[in-house]
C-alpha cells in the first residue's frame, strides 16, 4: 500500500503493473491503513496524513473487517505472530484474493501471493 504511494520504486515490475492494470479491483484492507497509522503516529513509519485521498487517488478498495475475518484470525496457527499480517491473511483466505508481500511467513498459510 504505502510503496504504491511513496515509493513505487520499491515495486516490482510485476507487481506494479498488476496493481496499476485497471481490470483488477486493487483491496486495501482497513487492517494495512490501522497499522500505518499507528506506526506513523509513534514516528516508527512515514506515511501521508492524507492517507485516505492518497488511497481513493490510486482507486484502492478499502476491505473492512468483518467478524468472520476476525475469527478467522484469531483461529489461524502462529506462523506469522504479527496480528495485523494474520488479519490479511484470514480476508485473503476468505475473499479468495492474492496478496502483495515479500514476507515469507505468509506462505505457510496457502494463500495466493504476488510475487509467488
Amino acid at each position: 500500500m504505502l510503496w504504491t504511494i511513496g515509493e513505487p520504486g520499491r515495486l516490482r515490475q510485476g507487481e506494479r503493473e498488476a496493481i496499476e492494470d485497471p481490470s483488477n479491483v486493487v483491496f486495501v484492507s482497513v487492517a494495512s491503513a490501522w497499522e500505518a497509522e499507528i506506526k506513523r503516529t509513534l514516528g516508527k513509519l512515514r506515511s501521508p496524513p492524507d492517507l485516505v485521498r492518497q488511497l481513493e487517488r490510486k482507486r484502492f478498495t478499502p476491505l473492512d473487517i468483518t467478524l468472520a475475518h476476525a475469527l478467522s484470525a484469531a483461529r489461524l496457527p502462529l506462523h506469522h505472530r504479527d496480528p495485523f499480517d494474520r488479519m490479511l491473511i484470514a480476508q485473503a483466505q476468505l475473499e479468495g484474493l492474492t496478496i502483495v508481500t515479500r514476507d515469507r511467513h505468509f506462505a505457510a498459510y496457502g494463500v495466493a501471493l504476488l510475487p509467488a
